[in-house]
């Protein structure tokens, strides 16, 4: 075979060359083909989750339209009937003396009046309630609260109460003064719940709730006192003074008071034979004198020729000569101030046994009560029952308006685990009381003698010197 030339040789060498540029070519177009496949898949993918958010968004702005309409609804369902109540114990949240006194005309006076005192606190404490309901509830025991004005000389006889209530009743539509009467249904019972029952309701702006006379109330108060929302939903109103439990909580809520509506004392019964004694010379205006017609009711004379019937009240009987008749009870006490009245409390034995109180050598008075005889369970059993110590300890109860239960049948026992329960209430005369009768504690039940505290430490009911007591009794001394 000839050698190749040179000159074939050079072909040879450019052939080669173009040949390694077209492989190049080739490479580079493949490069870019798959590239562009890539790019167009990618593309499809993006273009499928717009899509798919599209639609998402779509629907979710569709929904959000449509709870935005609910919430519309709701909001307008909510603001229909907005109303405030008010809640009051009447048993000691009690109307004025000259309100009561009127009796029915009287009780639509009162109705009108503290209407009006709700609507106008309303509207200037809270500006976002607009002409909201006023509704309002007071709860009692009518006919024990008719005996005891009678019986402080407020009214002339216990019915006019009675009108009261019914003039009340009668004056607007929602306003109630409901009788809760003296069984275990009472007042504060009736107001905790119709208070819960409201106080989540959406409608209601506002509770006024008229307790300051019941330190009972101070419990369902403190229930709530974390909750912000709750405490500004509930405004006490104050008659008299707050009691010292719920004095200690008017710092977390609203409180106001309707000057010269309520009273604003307790009130106190005068002596039986006081106000008998006064019914009785209300009576003794008719010619004969030998019958005592109930003091509770007014004396009526026989009818006279014109066939009418004269009606003396117990002031106008007394007054005598005086023209101008009294014309409440406590008008006819007054009238017969310098009456000499005929004392009708029962005599008591004649010559009893004084008296005694124990004390230690330092004087201090010790009770002997053992305060580890009850069991714990049944302490707390006794405790639930809501006994009046003073009526089942001594027999007597002298506050008409005491909410505590009076008509238990008390078993021996438990009366000593009542005993037990009294003594755990410290007495304000402390170790230096000296009445005998006294059924409170003078020394702290978990304090050990010689020991300044105990497991309360500074939160005890009791004071410092009422600890460490020394038992041993040294001496009597007679009262």
């Amino acid at each position: 075979m000839s050698p190749i030339s040179a000159q074939a040789q050079e072909f040879f060498g450019r052939y080669e060359q173009l040949k390694a540029i077209e492989q190049t070519k080739n490479l580079l177009i493949e490069d870019l083909l798959n590239r562009v496949t890539e790019l167009e898949d990618a593309y499809q993918q993006e273009r499928l989750d717009h899509d798919r958010e599209t639609r998402f968004n779509r629907e979710v702005q569709m929904h959000e339209m449509e709870l935005m309409e609910q919430l519309t609804r709701f909001k307008s369902a909510m603001d229909q009937e907005p109303f405030v109540v008010a809640l009051l114990d009447g048993d000691g949240m009690i109307f004025r003396d000259s309100l009561v006194q009127q009796g029915e005309q009287g009780g639509k006076d009162a109705a009108n009046q503290l209407w009006l005192a709700i609507r106008d606190y309303t509207s200037e404490t809270f500006t976002n309630i607009h002409s909201p309901k006023i509704v309002t509830r007071i709860y009692a025991n009518v006919r024990g609260l008719g005996e005891t004005l009678f019986k402080a000389g407020i009214i002339d006889r216990s019915s006019v109460f009675e009108d009261f209530v019914r003039g009340f009743n009668g004056s607007r539509l929602l306003f109630d003064f409901v009788d809760v009467g003296s069984g275990k249904d009472r007042a504060d019972d009736k107001i905790t719940e119709v208070l819960k029952l409201n106080l989540f309701n959406c409608h209601c702006q506002q509770i006024f709730l008229g307790c300051s006379h019941n330190n009972g109330y101070a419990r369902l108060l403190e229930d709530n006192i974390a909750d912000i929302e709750l405490t500004r939903r509930i405004t006490l109103l104050e008659g008299i003074p707050f009691e010292k439990e719920l004095a200690s909580l008017t710092g977390s809520y609203r409180v106001t008071k309707f000057n010269g509506l309520f009273r604003e004392s307790k009130l106190v019964a005068l002596p039986n034979h006081i106000w008998e004694s006064t019914a009785t010379a209300a009576s003794s205006f008719s010619s004969s004198h030998t019958g005592l017609p109930n003091p509770r009711t007014v004396s009526r004379t026989p009818s006279n020729s014109n066939g009418t019937t004269t009606t003396t009240s117990a002031a106008s009987a007394t007054s005598g000569s005086s023209s101008t008749a009294p014309t409440t009870w406590a008008s006819a006490i007054a009238a017969n101030a310098n009456t000499t009245f005929k004392d009708l409390t029962p005599s008591k034995p004649s010559t009893p046994s004084p008296p005694t109180i124990e004390r230690n050598k330092y004087g201090q008075r010790v009770d002997r009560i053992d305060f580890k005889s009850a069991p714990k369970d049944e302490l707390n059993r006794v405790k639930k029952l809501k006994l009046c110590n003073l009526y089942f300890l001594l027999g007597d109860c002298p506050n008409p308006n005491c909410y505590h239960t009076h008509d238990y049948k008390l078993g021996k026992q438990e009366r000593v685990v009542l005993q037990v329960v009294a003594r755990m209430t410290p007495c304000h005369f402390g170790t230096e009381c000296d009445d005998a009768a006294c059924i409170y504690g003078h020394r702290c039940p978990l304090s050990e003698t010689g020991k300044k505290d105990c497991y309360w430490g500074s939160n005890c009911r009791f004071d410092t010197d009422a600890h460490g007591i020394d038992t041993n009794i040294v001496k009597l001394t007679k009262v």
